[in-house]
């Protein structure tokens, strides 16, 4: 159960009271993120939020902002993803003020000072470095290109080395004046705290927060193009193989049966995938599915770390798996994934830090929040001949994408063996 109440700007208040809970966590959604970016500023939206923990009007510094949660054992974060960005704290009930007054300030009032934009662009760049020297994060980026070529969702989130050195002051203080504003925005608290107590604090803080007209994300064009398969050479010890397949939304009908069908597949130690390559093979350690879901589109990802000889046996045993699901799962199968579905989800709903993302980011992105009865009633409507149709529609040849991080100059070991 939640409360919702709308301020007169637009600003979304929810609120999730958890009186058994000794924590009360505090989070702001703002719809921006790298869906709503050109190529000339990608990364601007992960930018923008690095900077609001660099100083505010109360605490001009990175050092003041995180003392002021730090000393009193709170935890403060913040992140940004391609259809928005959070920033949240979670503190003991006693010091929901002060947590609400970090974000607040953080939020209208940064200090955006030019030496700390210097500072924290060659940050980013370093984080840039960071990612390109981790074989399995870099094989995720090289997917997204195979996935969404040339927009937005197939870009990296933190942009490139070149975006990033070439990103404005006044570019970056465009944006937050632009995308920052309530009608944008939605507050999200989950705790011991009373519904009317946060709205009495939002409105004296933010209630002459001025609207705005805050631009709207870029459509996707699915799927993979000419180019379905992007072999990035790396002298590694092993190689990193990302195969996929486009997926549905967030609010498909079908969104339920994807899931449970990664659940299935590749989620848990006793899952098809896990079982036959890395128990009956031994061609790997770590072997897993997993879907995203945005607003228009999404994803059905399977990702293995093997031995670079082993890579092309391994591509050949993921869609082995792939393809069996279309001639169905039996009843048993489905119930245990549903049953790790549903047990995921409900222990989740016990921290104070979920419960605030589960308001805050389906209001924020679907303007309605579905309660997780409603969810739990919906994984348990789907059926094996749902998995068996929606097996079908999306594990088929001219669907299949794949990504390698490995020893390899080019894709021919790869290419004649994506079809199903």
């Amino acid at each position: 159960m939640h409360l919702a109440t709308t301020l007169e700007n637009g600003l979304r208040i929810l609120t999730a009271p958890m009186p058994h809970t000794r924590s009360v966590t505090v989070s702001f959604y703002v719809g921006a993120g790298s869906r709503y970016e050109t190529r000339a500023v990608a990364g601007l939206s992960h930018f923008v939020e690095h900077m609001l923990f660099k100083g505010s009007r109360k605490r001009p510094t990175a050092k003041e902002i995180s003392e002021a949660v730090d000393r009193v054992g709170g935890m403060l974060n913040g992140g940004t993803d391609r259809e928005l960005t959070v920033y949240y704290v979670k503190v003991a009930r006693p010091h929901f003020a002060l947590a609400f007054d970090v974000l607040v300030d953080m939020l209208r009032r940064p200090v955006m000072d030019r030496a700390e934009i210097e500072k924290e662009r060659r940050v980013i760049i370093e984080e840039l470095a960071m990612v390109n020297d981790s074989p399995a994060q870099q094989v995720d980026v090289l997917l997204d290109e195979v996935l969404w070529p040339d927009q937005p969702l197939g870009w990296d989130v933190a942009g490139t080395p070149e975006t990033v050195a070439n990103l404005s002051p006044a570019a970056i203080e465009a944006y937050l004046a632009r995308q920052y504003v309530p009608n944008n925005t939605v507050l999200a608290v989950a705790g011991a705290v009373d519904h009317d107590e946060v709205v009495e604090a939002a409105q004296a803080a933010l209630g002459d927060w001025p609207q705005g007209a805050p631009a709207s994300w870029f459509p996707a064009q699915d799927g993979p193009g000419d180019a379905r398969i992007k072999v990035q050479y790396k002298k590694t010890e092993q190689a990193h193989i990302s195969l996929a397949v486009p997926g549905v939304s967030t609010q498909h009908p079908d969104r339920h049966a994807v899931d449970l069908l990664s659940a299935i597949l590749g989620e848990g130690m006793s899952s098809r995938l896990f079982m036959e390559l890395r128990e009956k093979r031994s061609l790997c350690y770590d072997v897993h599915s997993y879907t995203v879901h945005f607003l228009d589109t999404g994803a059905f990802c399977v990702y293995a770390g093997v031995d670079p000889k082993q890579a092309p046996e391994a591509v050949a045993a993921i869609l082995e798996q792939l393809a069996a699901t279309r001639e169905g799962v039996p009843e048993e199968e489905l119930t245990k994934a549903k049953e790790l579905s549903k047990g995921r989800l409900l222990l989740r709903m016990e921290d104070t830090r979920s419960v605030s993302g589960w308001l805050g980011a389906q209001e924020l992105l679907n303007r309605h929040v579905r309660t997780v009865d409603e969810v739990v009633e919906a994984i348990d409507a789907v059926t094996t001949e749902d998995l068996r149709r929606v097996a079908r529609t999306l594990f088929r040849t001219e669907r299949l994408a794949l990504a390698i991080v490995g020893p390899y100059r080019s894709d021919r070991r790869f290419a004649p063996l994506l079809k199903l």
